[in-house]
């Protein structure tokens, strides 16, 4: 591979005398949405951090658009956003306040109403924060990281907590996010989330990449080791009933 926006190579990160992070080795590809799978504990959150020039790493590799996290650290936050939690907002503020706010610590002139089209939350411009539903605060969440029109964005579990509608809607929204041109990473413990939306996922647990590939060829690869499920698979799941009766177009999620 030879466009890799995103190289990890030997990554250790170390607390002590425990390994979070064992070796891990990965390449995230322009323009794609590159999942990292694994259990609570398996080392994907601080492999993300790393990247993020949150944590610093015991050894090893990490570059960002050809950037060293070691050395570039502050360039690197300049070409990427960060999903960040509810906790991370001022939840006294409207939107319009919020976009003004971080689009003066990125030194940026934004259209708030601009920004704010492009996840369908125009109508509650002036709502605080804390005022929004789950699906509408993740949504603007989302928004928040394309303030400084990043290269590369990070969605630790963005649908979390999510009902099918609200989920739905924000694949949507990612996969848009990716069609404009950036690179998206992003982590979920909803196995269709990662199917639906990743080019391709690596698979971690205890500090080390297990598998990793489109996830069309990861499931090939199972059943052709014979893999077949306990239990017949219907051509439609209670999710595909209920997103049929209550339609999925965009509500006040």
């Amino acid at each position: 591979m030879d466009n890799g926006v995103i190289i990890v190579k030997d990554l250790v990160k170390k607390y002590s005398d425990f390994t979070a992070v064992k070796g891990i080795s990965f390449e995230v590809m322009q323009g794609e949405i590159f999942g990292l799978l694994g259990p609570n504990g398996a080392g994907k959150t601080t492999t993300l951090e790393i990247i993020e020039t949150l944590r610093e790493k015991t050894s090893g590799e990490v570059t960002v658009h050809g950037l060293s996290v070691d050395k570039d650290a502050g360039e690197i936050k300049k070409i990427i956003g960060v999903q960040l939690q509810a906790a991370g907002y001022y939840p006294n503020l409207n939107l319009i306040q919020i976009i003004k706010l971080f689009s003066g610590l990125y030194n940026r002139k934004v259209d708030p109403m601009a920004l704010l089209d492009t996840v369908n939350l125009r109508d509650k411009a002036k709502n605080k924060f804390k005022e929004l539903s789950g699906g509408q605060k993740q949504r603007f969440s989302i928004a928040t990281t394309l303030i400084n029109e990043p290269k590369v964005i990070f969605l630790d579990e963005p649908t979390t907590g999510l009902d099918p509608q609200a989920r739905r809607n924000l694949w949507e929204l990612i996969k848009q996010v990716r069609d404009r041109g950036t690179t998206v990473v992003i982590t979920t413990h909803y196995m269709d989330e990662a199917e639906v939306l990743c080019d391709r996922v690596a698979i971690v647990d205890s500090g080390e990449i297990i598998a990793l590939d489109t996830p069309d060829a990861l499931i090939d690869s199972l059943i052709a080791k014979g893999f077949k499920r306990p239990k017949q698979v219907k051509e439609a799941n209670l999710e595909d009933v209920f997103l049929n009766l209550t339609g999925k177009e965009w509500r006040d999620e």
